[in-house]
């Protein structure tokens, strides 16, 4: 058995919009929690300037399904007009 994968997402919301980056990422959470293979799905910082959400996922199947769904299609749409910057995706 592989050992999981830990992933930390910032985002980078555009002055004035920190509160409904958050409310976005906050759906999301409340989704992907459930997803299967999802060990952890939480927010670990925000400020003004970034959000943080820490990840880890039982497989690279189970992380690449994630990827491709519902939850992270909504979100990425919901950002899309948000951020300053691309999502920076990094493992940890």
């Amino acid at each position: 058995m592989s050992a999981p994968i830990d992933l930390q997402a910032t985002f980078i919301p555009n002055d004035g919009e920190f509160f409904r980056v958050k409310l976005a990422l906050e759906i999301a959470i409340d989704e992907v929690v459930n997803e299967p293979g999802c060990i952890r799905y939480e927010l670990t910082e925000a400020n003004e300037d970034k959000l943080v959400l820490t990840e880890q996922w039982e497989s690279e199947e189970l992380l690449d399904k994630h990827s491709k769904g519902i939850a992270v299609q909504d979100l990425n749409e919901s950002l899309s007009a948000l951020l300053a910057e691309p999502v920076k995706v990094e493992r940890i």
